[in-house]
């Protein structure tokens, strides 16, 4: 059988009273601790115990929550509100330098100083942080190598297509200069050309086809005279 819900009513036996109070009051401490650290909130708890005993929780400083607390409601007088103002902002300057330095002593911690206030469960702690972070690194290392080498492969790839472009083109060209273009009947002929070719009928075209005039022609004998 489940529990029966319990009556909201005064507990009329002081050692059951006494009872109930001590674990509501851990509970409700507890429930105000968790709440500042998972939510991160400014949590400030006051009970007052029917003896008149005082228990209080803070996650920041008492003083400084119950000023905010005031200025929020507006239950702050005028002539306090500055000094009040003055002393939150002196509680929020301790918090600051205490951040701080937690965040210098983690520093050191990682980098292997100051270990000596330390427990074994504070090293293992450390440890298996230090060994996460390498991991990490060690990861974003390798996938910057292969990155680098990928890159290298494609500028690689780019420049031997180049090279074997520029070596056809070159291959071309020495074929040109090699062995030129023949001239075909019909088209002009170069400037250079037309001055070196002899023009039909004239003795160079005769001594150029074998036939030369001069070597048709007889001697001439010369006759001296008495």
């Amino acid at each position: 059988m489940g529990r029966g819900k319990v009556e909201l009513k005064r507990i009329e036996n002081a050692t059951n009273r006494q009872v109930t109070f001590s674990k509501r009051r851990n509970g409700l401490l507890k429930k105000a601790f968790e709440l500042s650290v998972l939510c991160d909130a400014e949590v400030a708890l006051l009970i007052f115990a029917p003896s008149g005993k005082a228990y209080q929780f803070s996650s920041h400083d008492m003083q400084r929550s119950i000023a905010r607390y005031k200025s929020e409601v507006g239950m702050m007088k005028s002539n306090d509100q500055g000094i009040t103002t003055m002393e939150v902002w002196r509680n929020e300057i301790e918090d600051m330098k205490r951040t701080v330095d937690d965040l210098e002593a983690k520093d050191k911690y990682l980098s292997g100083e100051n270990l000596s206030g330390l427990g074994m469960k504070d090293l293992k702690q450390l440890e298996r942080q230090l060994r996460i972070g390498v991991e990490r690194i060690r990861s974003k290392k390798r996938r910057m190598i292969m990155e680098h080498i990928n890159y290298l492969k494609r500028r690689h790839k780019d420049l031997q297509e180049e090279n074997n472009n520029l070596q056809k083109k070159r291959n071309e060209t020495s074929a040109n200069v090699r062995y030129p273009k023949k001239i075909s009947d019909g088209q002009p002929q170069p400037p250079e050309m037309r001055r070196r070719l002899p023009s039909p009928g004239s003795d160079s075209a005769g001594c150029i086809a074998g036939r030369c005039e001069s070597a048709r022609l007889p001697a001439i004998s010369h006759r001296h005279t008495a």
